[in-house]
């Protein structure tokens, strides 16, 4: 009889998680098919509007070498709440308390509990680069057209056709 390989997940197949209080929960992905892993309030705070704020998570979390954590807004507080997440880098370095930074974008103060999802963390791969300088970049059909460059045209047109 063959026996079955166990398939051990490497060291950078895993986060290590510091918990700071004991009822602190343990970040989870709420579907086994979710890309990024919930992280919860550790402290309830009221947020005016177009307010920002930084809410603690109670956790430290280590990023694995040649990985970085993302903070990235939840759908449920977005739509049911109007507020945002402000962009989050982790790096595999930093091993103080994780928190994340909410702006409420609504008209209406809104209070955040303590436990409740505030975001999500996603852990992806990266490449370190060298950064050389250069006189000048290839060019593309692109080149330095910036925001709302692609599409924009082709939208006009369609709405133009329309008269």
């Amino acid at each position: 009889m063959k026996k079955k390989k166990v398939e051990e997940k490497s060291d950078k197949d895993v986060v290590l998680v510091k918990k700071f209080f004991p009822d602190v929960s343990l970040p989870e992905y709420a579907l086994s098919s979710d890309v990024g892993f919930d992280l919860r309030a550790n402290e309830t705070i009221n947020l005016a509007p177009l307010e920002q704020k930084q809410v603690r998570t109670g956790l430290a979390i280590q990023i694995p070498e040649g990985h970085v954590g993302l903070i990235r807004d939840r759908a449920g507080i977005i739509t049911k709440m109007n507020v945002h997440t402000a962009a989050g880098t982790f790096d595999p370095a930093y091993r103080g308390e994780v928190s994340v930074i909410l702006v409420n974008f609504g008209d209406d103060s809104v209070q955040i509990e303590k436990g409740m999802r505030i975001a999500q963390m996603i852990i992806i791969p990266v490449t370190k680069v060298k950064i050389k300088e250069v006189k000048q970049l290839d060019l593309t059909e692109r080149y330095d057209r910036g925001f709302g460059s692609t599409g924009m045209k082709h939208i006009i047109k369609q709405l133009g056709d329309l008269s």
